[in-house]
């Protein structure tokens, strides 16, 4: 595949060489790059992550993955603006800027002509119009072997200007980041670049435009803490190294060795920074499908409308005869389809998105854009696991503070691109360790109950287990809530309401007969708008049925809630939960 993309491609050396990249990192506030692979010329390269030899042309068939371990070489601006585009559709803007030397530095305009004539790049960024899979966008790309891809006051022209031009055509952000941070040659004037292109992008932003961050090895200082991580989406390719600081230097100013795998992707990863990592020859088909699901569209509209109005649907009661104790243990069964198996089924495609941003990714809570019936929507669900390693991971379906505050930025994504939201609700409450109150449980909680009453998108919760608390209600503010026949809902759980009402949580089966906690108390006290039925009980062999319900419901509600407009969405929000 790639053999045939890159038969018009130079094999070019993509990094600086050593003397020259030990002269950078002194620069640059210590980078470390020795160690990274690249391309020389000729017909064997050497990879320096395992030191073997590797036929040049492999490598290229291997979209310059050393075929042998995986490692990552560093590829230049042109080849990979050669691999993410389609054909010929690139095209080239703003050359040829004039460089200043705002600091009068010795010998950098002599460094930076040397460069050009020796990259054949005018700066270390090429940015343009292009293609990818048909659809248009601005594209960005950084190139490390000019000054190690630093940001001076033409890259920051160049990519500024990119971003206004996209905000005035209406057409999404595509950067790929690497850089060794700020240019130190241009002082003050560099630091000053951060601010001019958030500026920008927030803009394009405001406008609903989609902007996607592509972090590449390496991306640091100030490119990282400025547009490489302002992205609608953020991506990495792997082990890539992004940080704030370089890991030289911070060694250097703590006195400690950093642990393996410190700064790279899988560790953003974890710590919720990023959205997701993405291999190399994956790259285009993930940007052009993020791209189709957030094209702006004023309304959507749904292939075979009905005149049948959603709220005149006669609700067909549920003849069930189970106690009300046993329906509590159904809903706790590990057998239950649990959200992401009915996201699988119901959506005819899933695109998961990681993190808050701010600590780490929680497995608690799921969530990203999906399309159902071509429609794009964001998805969100409380998980739980089908084993003790898998609810290990996912703390039994118990969020913390964190999974709200994913949950939530992607909630005000979905706003941004009008999308409707749908949650799935499977919790026996937040989890309330310590870890949770030092990170702020009840203040995640509350910012959802708050954000939630004044988003701009529809809104649909649905209670496909265990409705626990705050915990639950957190993905509940909305504007209707359904609940699958044998689920529950409720203040807290039936051993909690016993312990406290009569400090005996044995008493808890008597406490469940008086909480009104299922779907047919619930539907009968105006909580919820509809009960799914489970076809007998809700388990794998079921979950097709149940899945086929619920979207023929879906389909229905949005044919309503997606005529209103914002206004008429949160004011009718509002007075929902202002009747209780």
């Amino acid at each position: 595949m790639f053999r045939d993309m890159f038969k018009k491609t130079t094999y070019i050396r993509v990094d600086i060489g050593k003397e020259e990249a030990e002269k950078t990192n002194q620069i640059n506030r210590g980078q470390n790059v020795e160690k990274e692979p690249s391309i020389p010329e000729g017909m064997w390269t050497k990879c320096n992550v395992c030191g073997e030899m590797i036929y040049t042309e492999d490598l290229i068939e291997n979209a310059y993955v050393c075929p042998k371990c995986s490692g990552y070489f560093r590829i230049n601006a042109k080849t990979r603006i050669s691999m993410i585009t389609d054909d010929n559709s690139f095209e080239e803007w703003d050359q040829g800027i004039h460089l200043e030397n705002p600091l009068d530095f010795p010998g950098y305009e002599e460094k930076v002509l040397h460069l050009k004539r020796h990259t054949n790049l005018d700066e270390a960024v090429i940015t343009g119009k292009a293609l990818i899979q048909g659809e248009p966008v601005v594209i960005g790309v950084m190139d490390t072997r000019f000054l190690m891809a630093s940001m001076g006051e033409v890259v920051g022209e160049k990519i500024t200007r990119a971003v206004e031009r996209a905000t005035n055509e209406k057409i999404p952000v595509i950067l790929f980041t690497c850089s060794g941070g700020a240019r130190m040659q241009e002082g003050i004037v560099s630091l000053m670049q951060m601010a001019k292109i958030s500026a920008a992008l927030k803009r394009h932003s405001e406008e609903g435009l989609l902007y996607i961050s592509v972090l590449t090895d390496p991306t640091t200082g100030g490119v990282t803490a400025s547009f490489a991580m302002l992205g609608d989406v953020i991506l990495a390719e792997p082990g890539a190294l992004v940080g704030f600081a370089g890991p030289r230097v911070i060694e250097q100013t703590i006195g400690q060795r950093l642990p393996e795998g410190f700064q790279r992707s899988e560790f953003l990863l974890k710590h919720g920074l990023i959205d997701n990592i993405v291999k190399r020859e994956d790259m285009v088909a993930t940007l052009g499908r993020l791209i189709r699901f957030h094209q702006s569209k004023e309304k959507m509209e749904l292939e075979n409308e009905t005149k049948t109005e959603y709220n005149d649907l006669e609700y067909r009661k549920v003849i069930n005869q189970k106690g009300v104790w046993e329906k509590v243990q159904m809903a706790r069964s590990i057998e239950r389809p649990t959200s992401l198996d009915f996201i699988n089924t119901i959506f005819d495609y899933f695109y998961e998105l990681h993190g808050d941003r701010v600590f780490r990714d929680d497995g608690a809570i799921v969530g990203g854009v999906a399309s159902y019936r071509g429609i794009p929507v964001t998805v969100i669900g409380q998980q739980k696991g089908k084993s003790t390693k898998e609810n290990m991971k996912r703390n039994f379906g118990m969020p913390y503070p964190e999974g709200y505050r994913k949950a939530l930025r992607l909630m005000k994504q979905a706003e941004k691109f009008k999308r409707p939201i749908i949650c799935f609700v499977d919790t026996p409450g937040a989890f309330c360790g310590i870890e949770a109150e030092e990170r702020g449980q009840g203040e995640a909680i509350a910012k959802n109950l708050f954000e939630m009453a004044g988003i701009t998108v529809p809104i649909l919760s649905i209670v496909i287990g265990e409705g626990g608390s705050g915990g639950a209600l957190a993905l509940a503010v909305a504007d209707e809530v359904w609940m699958l026949e044998n689920a529950t809902y409720s203040i807290l759980s039936p051993e909690g309401f016993a312990s406290i009402l009569w400090k005996d949580s044995k008493r808890s089966e008597e406490a469940a007969e008086l909480m009104k906690i299922t779907a047919e108390d619930l539907k009968d006290l105006g909580i919820i708008e509809t009960i799914i039925s489970e076809n007998g009980v809700a388990n794998m062999n079921s979950l097709d049925l149940i899945a086929e319900e619920i979207s023929e419901q879906f389909e229905k509600f949005l044919q309503v809630y997606t005529k209103k407009s914002g206004e008429e969405l949160v004011k009718d929000r509002y007075n929902r939960f202002r009747r209780y």
